[in-house]
């Protein structure tokens, strides 16, 4: 067996293909995504590829959205974006491979040292491969150009963040060591702009601090700005610190710093700044108030003015 067996697998299947093709993994290289369309030799052939983009990914080197720029140049491509994609599932035809890697160097064999990996062939009509295609199509979003810009220029920006810690690998269910992600962004309306990739006159601090916070939540792509709130919202109340808040409508101020500081290990002051940030984006993204109780307190309930 070849060190390329796993690309041969994929590259076989592929040049047998007349009608449908569809890509599915989670971490996609540029060069092998155009070696697997170059593969595809029908030129009636719709090629469908479904992956995910994630801005810590992307500045982890694992994904590449530039394979957007190939679609655009081959009018048999598109690509949709789940956000929660694990499969890996090569189809043509009536033809399909499951399995483990995904399309990348290392994954496919065409680069050494490479990963231990297994692709078997299953009948596309298997119930469970009829079920994963139903679901892709009931969650997906298409993928643009633009979209794709976005995420590379984020990517970029969370690299050459000193302020961010290096990413030496990431998988679908690590864990990442460390302190718990805290919202930094001290003024939350400037998330949902950044998030859609509107213009913007941030200087390079405040943005880096913005797509640090994105990164770390990892939303879905395509959220409306009502969507998108509520998954930040959602992401606050599975903080531990905020669970007094969830389950009984208020939070002491006091008490909210001393869980971050028992939680974190961090100084009085970095406590201090991250109560005040959670509780900002608990006032944009939620309905609470600020209340004086001595230490002041967050309370559930819009403030009436």
């Amino acid at each position: 067996m070849t060190s390329d067996h796993v690309w041969r697998q994929i590259e076989g299947l592929l040049a047998t293909a007349r009608g449908r093709v569809v890509l599915v993994a989670p971490f996609i290289k540029r060069e092998v995504f155009a070696a697997a369309v170059g593969a595809v030799t029908a030129a009636e052939a719709e090629i469908l590829c479904v992956t995910r983009w994630s801005v810590m990914e992307v500045a982890a080197g694992v994904s590449d959205p530039e394979i957007a720029e190939l679609a655009a140049a081959d009018s048999r491509v598109s690509i949709l974006l789940c956000h929660d994609l694990h499969a890996k599932l090569y189809l043509a035809d009536d033809r399909c491979l499951v399995g483990s890697a995904n399309l990348t160097a290392k994954a496919t064999g065409r680069r050494q040292p490479r990963n231990l990996e297994v692709l078997v062939e299953v009948p596309e009509a298997h119930p469970e491969v009829q079920q994963l295609l139903r679901d892709i199509q009931a969650t997906a979003v298409p993928a643009t150009l633009e979209l794709a810009r976005q995420i590379r220029a984020q990517a970029d920006v969370l690299k050459s963040d000193e302020d961010c810690p290096k990413f030496v690998v990431v998988t679908e269910e690590a864990e990442e060591d460390g302190p718990s992600w805290r919202p930094e962004t001290r003024a939350p309306h400037r998330l949902y702009p950044v998030y859609r990739g509107s213009r913007h006159d941030y200087v390079s601090e405040i943005l880096a601090g913005v797509v640090r916070d994105l990164a770390h939540l990892n939303l879905p792509q395509g959220l409306s700005e009502t969507a998108f709130s509520k998954a930040v919202l959602a992401e606050l109340h599975a903080m531990p610190e905020v669970e007094q808040l969830v389950t009984s409508g208020r939070l002491s101020m006091a008490d909210l710093q001393q869980q971050l500081m028992e939680a974190d290990g961090t100084t009085e002051a970095q406590a201090q700044r991250a109560a005040e940030n959670i509780c900002e984006w608990l006032k944009y993204f939620g309905e609470v108030r600020v209340v004086p109780t001595g230490p002041w307190e967050i309370r559930q309930g819009r403030e009436f003015t």
